[in-house]
């Protein structure tokens, strides 16, 4: 049986056909147009072209932000702005002409990493995604766990824990709060904190470069960086003590993470001891549409 996955991104998007062992039959994406109407022929499009190459219809999973709300069906917390309020999943069934089951993005990551990616075996897993905004998922034992309204996972939308004085009150977010996580580890809140520091706007890989290289500034942004996402995870490991950490977004090549959070995250941690593995997805990018794909068993 054949499994269509969508990786609805703010950027662009994708579809992908896989095989029922995981294999990939057809890959195509597309620049998300950024207006509702015109994303959703967009997805359309594409699922009609990667089927045509892989030779069969099948079941459709999307991957998106936000997520849909229990009560009204409707997406929220979008920080794509123009899903929110709109019956999303009900617009793509009416589109497709056949069912579709949507995730956010997040948890479609989780859900490929734990199967058969960075996290595979592993009971309890925690996914991270550090990109443009800040989003998490839990998986346990193979399923995931969206919780009883929907926001299983929502870290990125909690305050900064142990926030120092110059901490606080933070950031202005998007979601109309004061220094949620996002506004700090983000790929965009590392960018903001080097600007607020030094005055000068650089990419993040610029500013992991100049710290490898020795700059004082980037290196003290970097720290900043290291420490704040590290009391967040710690937050996490607190109440869910995963066996592994899995990371995605653009934030998640940076190898000083792997490297320098386990020794940052172990004294916020509430244990005497705290082993969980830290992993780069092992799909990469592809673990958003693979995620998607096998929302379907």
């Amino acid at each position: 049986m054949i499994k269509v996955g969508v990786d609805f991104g703010g950027a662009k998007i994708e579809a992908a056909a896989l095989d029922p062992a995981g294999a990939f039959l057809a890959r195509v994406r597309a620049p998300n147009p950024g207006t509702y109407d015109a994303a959703i022929r967009t997805v359309c499009d594409l699922v009609t072209k990667a089927e045509a190459e892989a030779g069969g219809r099948g079941t459709i999973g999307v991957g998106a932000p936000g997520s849909v709300s229990p009560r009204s069906g409707v997406i929220r917390n979008a920080n794509s702005v123009w899903l929110n309020g709109r019956a999303f999943r009900q617009d793509l069934e009416a589109a497709l002409a056949r069912p579709v089951r949507l995730a956010n993005d997040a948890n479609c990551l989780a859900l490929s990493e734990a199967l058969d990616g960075a996290a595979a075996g592993a009971s309890v897993v925690f996914a991270v995604i550090l990109g443009s905004g800040c989003g998490g998922a839990l998986v346990v034992d193979g399923r995931l766990v969206e919780g009883a309204n929907g926001i299983g996972g929502e870290w990125g939308h909690t305050p900064l824990p142990w926030a120092r004085a110059d901490e606080t009150p933070g950031p202005a977010c998007w979601c109309g709060r004061r220094g949620c996580l996002e506004t700090w580890i983000s790929g965009a809140g590392f960018r903001a904190d080097h600007l607020a520091h030094t005055g000068a706007e650089r990419s993040g890989q610029e500013i992991v470069a100049a710290a490898r290289a020795g700059e004082p500034e980037a290196s003290a942004a970097l720290d900043r960086y290291i420490d704040r996402l590290a009391r967040g995870l710690a937050m996490i490991c607190d109440i869910v003590d995963p066996e592994v950490l899995v990371f995605g977004g653009g934030m998640s090549n940076v190898a000083e993470l792997y490297e320098r959070l386990p020794a940052a995250i172990a004294p916020h941690v509430f244990a005497d001891t705290w082993t969980a593995r830290l992993e780069p997805a092992r799909w990469g990018d592809s673990s958003g549409v693979r995620g998607a794909a096998r929302l379907w068993p």
